[in-house]
């Protein structure tokens, strides 16, 4: 599998709210999928996308969303935790899209300002992840307390995040990996 095109694996920030902890987060991983040799990545703001709120689905996808998450080999979500739930924009943002995700490989990245670090949101989406055709890595990281994590300007407190996040992106690339050439060489019977 000696690809010369680099993979594309974007982060998506899933939560819009003001003062988010995940903002520093989404902006570690993008930090940290960037360092990989043979990845492009970017950070991509649910909150910077004109999708509106009066209709869902295929209806009010947005065109330059689509076209990143058909380019895209690997996707890397970021969610808060909100009520043991994911955020509900997440999922109309991650619904405006359907054929672009089938067959294409996405890690979860749980925040929370509590002590499980977005699990039960993780929990929530993984059913989601199935049915729009993305395969769940074996690993998530988990932000426990994430308004602590971080220092003020977004810089990493604890050093312990960095052996995890490097463990979940190996998995990653390697099911990106996998996954593109299965995509490009082997067809469905």
């Amino acid at each position: 599998m000696g690809e010369t095109r680099p993979l594309y694996i974007p982060v998506l920030l899933g939560t819009t709210r003001k003062g988010r902890s995940s903002l520093h987060v989404a902006q570690l991983m993008a930090h940290e999928v960037a360092k990989r040799a043979g990845v492009e990545t970017e950070m991509i703001d649910i909150a910077r996308l004109p999708l509106p709120t009066d209709d869902a689905g295929e209806a009010i996808k947005d065109a330059g969303y689509s076209e990143r998450m058909n380019r895209a080999d690997a996707l890397v979500i970021v969610s808060p935790e909100y009520n043991h739930g994911y955020p509900g924009l997440l999922k109309h943002v991650l619904d405006s899209c359907l054929k672009e995700y089938v067959h294409k490989a996405v890690g979860l990245v749980g925040v929370s300002a509590g002590p499980f670090g977005g699990t039960r949101g993780i929990q929530g989406l993984l059913p989601v992840m199935r049915e729009l055709g993305l395969v769940n890595i074996f690993w998530d990281v988990n932000f426990s307390s994430a308004h602590k994590a971080f220092d003020e300007n977004g810089k990493l407190l604890d050093g312990a995040y960095l052996k995890r996040i490097d463990k979940f992106l190996a998995e990653l690339i390697w099911m990106a990996k996998t996954l593109r050439y299965g995509r490009e060489n082997i067809g469905l019977e």
